[in-house]
């Protein structure tokens, strides 16, 4: 079998399994980076030696602009590829799985890219300008990722019958994973929703050009050049203001349950990177149990 009639057995797999566009998309980006790589070799013929090599070749540790990846992304590089060749082992298109003996590095969990608070409070003042329809439209969508904690893909999903103005709530029918799930949204951001909306009683919520649904790539673009606006000198996205709500519950409550439910997380595992930023609240603690002075 050819590498790449094997990567499109494995998407429509995926497909199958309900997993997200994103995920099907960073899968085949991963799995033809590989293919690239191993061009003269059809799929039973890879052996574990030939992912080492690749996997310490500068193609797999490096970006095209020839910038060192993350060691983040490069574990991400290789679930993807042990799990398509688990994949095709399980299905038994292969003799034997040659990614038995990878391993992900250790990397340790870095603290979430949140907003610092002058930059929140900054973001904040420069969309309260928001004037042109456009403008209102990024208001809304963004003070809704800020203070309800919603990722960018489940926002833009969103329909304009989804938000339950009565009862603060919206309703994400584009979780990453699949399924459903519901959010509070405090009531000054329902106001800001129910003004943008307006007499529209169905569609996109966040609507872009010709009333069609806005798209990440432009929503990433709109927050760069708010950022920009108000002063933030240094690249955000559209997670990072998931991440200052999400450090924002847990400041407040260090509740990792109360926090992954506000995020909408199924495991509290994916919340722990919020109490393990929260140094502040451990120094707190320590100096009240033993009574240290503030120098």
């Amino acid at each position: 079998m050819m590498f790449e009639d094997a990567v499109q057995l494995y998407l429509v797999q995926l497909l199958a399994d309900g997993r997200s566009v994103h995920t099907r998309l960073q899968y085949g980006r991963h799995l033809r980076l590989l293919g690239h790589y191993l061009r003269e070799h059809r799929i039973e013929e890879v052996l574990h030696v030939d992912l080492a090599k690749f996997l310490s070749s500068r193609v797999a540790t490096h970006t095209a602009k020839g910038m060192a990846k993350k060691p983040s992304a490069v574990n991400a590089l290789r679930s993807s590829i042990k799990t398509f060749f688990g994949y095709l082992s399980t299905a038994r298109f292969i003799p034997s799985n040659p990614a038995l003996l990878m391993r992900r590095a250790r990397t340790g969990s870095s603290a979430p890219r949140s907003l610092l608070d002058g930059e929140r409070d900054r973001l904040v003042a420069a969309l309260a300008g928001a004037k042109t329809e456009a403008e209102r439209r990024d208001r809304a969508l963004f003070m809704t990722l800020l203070t309800a904690g919603v990722r960018i893909g489940s926002a833009l999903g969103a329909n304009v019958g989804d938000v339950d103005f009565e009862d603060g709530v919206l309703r994400l029918r584009s979780m990453k994973g699949g399924g459903e799930n519901t959010v509070f949204v405090p009531r000054e951001t329902v106001e800001l929703l129910r003004e943008f909306v307006g007499d529209r009683r169905s569609g996109p919520l966040f609507p872009g050009g010709g009333g069609k649904r806005l798209g990440q790539r432009q929503a990433h673009r709109r927050l760069r050049w708010w950022a920009g606006r108000a002063g933030v000198d240094r690249r955000i996205s559209p997670h990072a203001l998931r991440h200052t709500f999400g450090m924002a519950v847990y400041g407040a409550t260090g509740d990792l349950l109360v926090t992954a439910r506000a995020l909408c997380h199924r495991s509290t595992s994916a919340t722990q990177v919020y109490a393990r930023a929260d140094l502040g609240r451990v120094r707190g603690a320590v100096e009240a149990l033993f009574e240290v002075e503030r120098p």
